[in-house]
C-alpha cells in the first residue's frame, strides 16, 4: 500500500499537473479552480504546471449530523444543492435537519468567499476551459455541487482532476462532467487521507499564501 501513497497534496498536485500537461498541452484558455481547503495545495501544483491562474471555488459538504465526515451532500455559490440519496435514503433523516445543516454551511460558505476573495471578483469561466481540483474523490457530493454551479456560468469545458478517488465516484462524475482525470482509483478505497503521508489539515493562512503565490506566477500577474 506504501507505493500508492502520495507524501502531500503539493507532491500529488505536482504529479497530477504533469498528467494534466501531457493531456492538455499549451493553452491560453486554462483556469484551475480548487476546492478549498485542502484542494488548493493541489490546485497550486497544478495550476504551475499548466501555466494557468488559479482561483477558488467555494463548496461546503453537508455532514450528516453526529458523523460530519459522511456527506449526506454539498451546497456551492449560486445556491446550488447536490444531495447524496444513497445516504440519506439509509438514514431518512427529516427535511428540516437537511435544512438546518445547509442553512449553517451556507453561512461558511459566505464567510470564506469574503476571507478568501476579499473584494475580489471570481475569475471569468465563460468560454474558458476550467480544470477543478481537490485532494481526492470519496462520495463526490462536494465536486457534484461544484460542477453543477460551475454549468450555469458557461465554461467552454470542465474537466474534474483529483490526485486519488474511488472508481465508482469517478466513473459517475464523468457522466456529470464530461472528463474526469485521477491519477490513482484504488480498491478497497475508504478515505482519500489514507492514501497520503501527510494528510494534515489545510489552514486559511496555507490557502491565502499559495493564493497570493500563484497570483504572482501567473501570467500577466502581480508585479
Amino acid at each position: 500500500m506504501r507505493s500508492q501513497l502520495f507524501r502531500d497534496r503539493l507532491q500529488a498536485g505536482e504529479l497530477l499537473g504533469r498528467e494534466l500537461a501531457q493531456r492538455l498541452g499549451k493553452r491560453d484558455d486554462l483556469l484551475v479552480l480548487a476546492l478549498p481547503r485542502g484542494g488548493v495545495p493541489v490546485g497550486y501544483s497544478v495550476a504551475q504546471a499548466l501555466n494557468a491562474p488559479l482561483d477558488v471555488f467555494i463548496v461546503r459538504k453537508l455532514g450528516v449530523p453526529g458523523r460530519e465526515e459522511l456527506a449526506m451532500g454539498a451546497i456551492a455559490s449560486g445556491g446550488v444543492r447536490v444531495l447524496n440519496d444513497d445516504v440519506l435514503g439509509h438514514l431518512r433523516l427529516p427535511a428540516s435537519v437537511i435544512d438546518g445543516v445547509a442553512e449553517r454551511e451556507a453561512r461558511e460558505l459566505s464567510r470564506r468567499e469574503r476571507a478568501y476573495r476579499g473584494n475580489c471578483p471570481p475569475l471569468d469561466v465563460r468560454g474558458r476551459t476550467v480544470v477543478v481540483v481537490d485532494d481526492g474523490l470519496a462520495t463526490g457530493s462536494s465536486m457534484r455541487a461544484a460542477v453543477r454551479a460551475l454549468r450555469k456560468m458557461q465554461p467552454r469545458e470542465i474537466i474534474v482532476a483529483v490526485p486519488v478517488g474511488a472508481s465508482s465516484t469517478c466513473a459517475e462524475l464523468r457522466a456529470e462532467a464530461g472528463k474526469v482525470v485521477c491519477l490513482r482509483t484504488p480498491e478497497p478505497f475508504h478515505a482519500v487521507g489514507m492514501w497520503y503521508d501527510d494528510f494534515s489539515q489545510t489552514s486559511d493562512d496555507e490557502v491565502h499564501e499559495l493564493l497570493d503565490r500563484a497570483a504572482l506566477a501567473a501570467p500577466g500577474g502581480k508585479s
